[in-house]
């Protein structure tokens, strides 16, 4: 007999009948068949040394809190759905400066993660970002922090987060790579590859170990040359949906200034690596992520 849902929770579940199990207080969805991204997500992420190295080093830094807390503004009081929560870097890096949720759900497939997310004050439930067991228009945020480029349908999770967000109410993603950015060929590309034993030699975060590396590369199904994000994905998604759509390239370095249109440069191997593809890397094309913010009008 699963153990009963707190009130809060159980009126925001569409489906309850996907509820599997509960594990030290996080609700346990059914995800049948899981992919290979699913699995390297629910292992990478929940490993105890390689989460705690992921949830230090990334989205916590000064220019990160500023872009998002600009954006959000104040969640005081407000209901947060965080999909793709992982070990709760977003709250973790914003709790002191938007104040404090009504409501804070996390998602993720790692239970592992969703152990560290609950530690922080999330409600946590298990479940495939592509298929979501929430009732449509409940949250006044809804943010998908590089999430995206590890799922397999990229479409198919931003139109199941867009469901949840509630008229009024907000759609924030950022962080995923943009397709444009990393079109590498010939040097550039072999340049692209030859990152990652340079990553493993300097021990940098997510690569410390070969088996880290292999298994963090396995979660991100989408950040490989060639591949990513576009804006269109946004516009032709969501404004059918009923949302205002504002789509920012920028290049992690500037900030709150990418919402005026101050893109920035990308890194200097990165910058390389597009001029040696033939990508002008002061152009917003070559700008590393996109930021979505989505208004739902209806």
């Amino acid at each position: 007999m699963l153990k009963k849902i707190n009130t809060t929770c159980s009126q925001y579940f569409a489906q309850p009948s996907k509820i599997d199990r509960w594990d030290e207080d996080i609700i346990i969805c059914q995800i049948l068949n899981p992919s290979p991204a699913i699995q390297a997500n629910s292992y990478y992420f929940g490993h105890p040394e390689w989460g705690l190295n992921y949830f230090k080093a990334c989205h916590r830094d000064e220019k990160f809190v500023e872009l998002w807390q600009t954006v959000i503004g104040s969640w005081q009081g407000k209901v947060v759905v965080d999909i793709g929560c992982g070990p709760g870097n977003v709250y973790a890096s914003l709790k002191e400066f938007c104040g404090e949720p009504q409501f804070l759900l996390g998602v993720d497939v790692s239970l592992g993660a969703l152990k560290m997310a609950r530690k922080l004050g999330y409600t946590t439930v298990l479940a495939d970002a592509q298929n979501l067991p929430f009732i449509s228009g409940f949250a006044d945020i809804v943010v998908l922090n590089a999430c995206l480029h590890h799922c397999d349908d990229m479409a198919k999770v931003l139109q199941e987060a867009a469901k949840l967000v509630r008229p009024g109410g907000l759609l924030i993603t950022d962080h995923d790579p943009q397709k444009s950015a990393y079109e590498f060929k010939g040097l550039g590309s072999l340049l692209w590859k030859l990152r990652l034993p340079i990553y493993q030699y300097m021990k940098r975060g997510g690569h410390t170990t070969a088996e880290e590396q292999s298994w963090g590369l396995a979660t991100e199904v989408h950040h490989k040359a060639c591949d990513g994000i576009t804006s269109d994905m946004f516009y032709e998604m969501l404004e059918p949906m009923g949302f205002a759509v504002k789509v920012y390239p920028h290049n992690h370095i500037v900030g709150a200034e990418a919402l005026k249109g101050n893109y920035g440069k990308p890194f200097w191997k990165y910058r390389l690596a597009q001029r040696l593809s033939g990508i002008n890397p002061n152009s917003p094309e070559a700008a590393l992520s996109l930021m979505c913010v989505a208004t739902r009008m209806d």
